[in-house]
């Protein structure tokens, strides 16, 4: 009802904030209202995570269960709906494979372009996790970065970059809102403590990673992002997915 976000919620058209509430990509001048679209802002005003939280317009495209797992398609026509073409206004298909086999979650996500036009992409996923029964401080945590970008105080990057490297220990009283754009290989993420060990795994299509845990709260999200906060504003590092072809991305838990 309120479009909150929990669980692993899917961050699209665009993952983390945007500068204004105006962008221009591939030529096209954007001016996001909240009027005309399900926008979400964060306590600046910026807006934040795209436009599908908790969209009704997902279609169950599949689901099948076996011994030990089960799988399920869902797919959205984001180009047959006004309210998200004006706020992104590039017609497409958004897929999302969702693959349950023993302990690993896979999630895949595809983009269709459905016109003659590019679909930028700048899409991620934003997992809350946590480790119930165990103080936040003592929850063990590995994150296989080698640079940060620098934020400004809103949160968007600077231009600039910092090295990065967080050795593996407990969180502590250590809080992150922070974008890391480059990673180290195995680009896999960890939350360890009490006998329970969560991964989060980073596979093609996923090349930067943004961690979010606030001081004092019971959760850290380790973010696969497909392009850095604000790219629709300045195209860095901004790809795109011609008509006729298809991007996929993916990553396990």
């Amino acid at each position: 009802d309120r479009g909150s976000t929990f669980g692993i919620p899917l961050l699209h058209p665009w993952a983390n904030r945007l500068s204004s509430l105006a962008y221009t990509v591939l030529g096209r001048e954007v001016v996001l209202d909240s009027a005309r679209s399900p926008l979400h802002l964060d306590p600046n005003g910026l807006p934040i995570h795209g436009v599908l939280a908790a969209s009704p317009h997902w279609e169950l495209d599949s689901r099948s269960a076996s011994e030990g797992g089960a799988a399920i398609g869902a797919r959205l026509d984001y180009g047959a709906h006004d309210e998200l073409l004006a706020a992104f206004p590039f017609p497409h298909v958004v897929e999302v494979e969702a693959e349950l086999a023993g302990h690993t979650l896979s999630v895949a996500t595809t983009l269709r372009p459905t016109e003659d036009t590019p679909v930028p992409v700048a899409f991620g996923w934003h997992p809350y996790l946590c480790l119930p029964g165990l103080a936040r401080e003592d929850w063990w945590v590995e994150m296989p970065v080698r640079t940060r970008a620098v934020l400004d105080e809103r949160g968007i990057p600077s231009g600039r970059e910092a090295a990065a490297d967080v050795a593996p220990g407990p969180l502590g009283d250590r809080s992150y809102d922070d974008l890391f754009t480059s990673l180290a290989e195995p680009p896999r993420f960890v939350l360890e403590g009490q006998g329970r060990r969560i991964e989060v795994e980073f596979g093609a299509g996923y090349p930067l990673a943004q961690v979010y845990t606030p001081a004092g709260a019971q959760f850290i999200c380790f973010e696969p992002m497909t392009a850095p906060t604000n790219a629709l504003g300045t195209g860095e590092g901004l790809r795109t997915v011609a008509p006729g072809s298809a991007f996929r991305a993916e990553f396990r838990v």
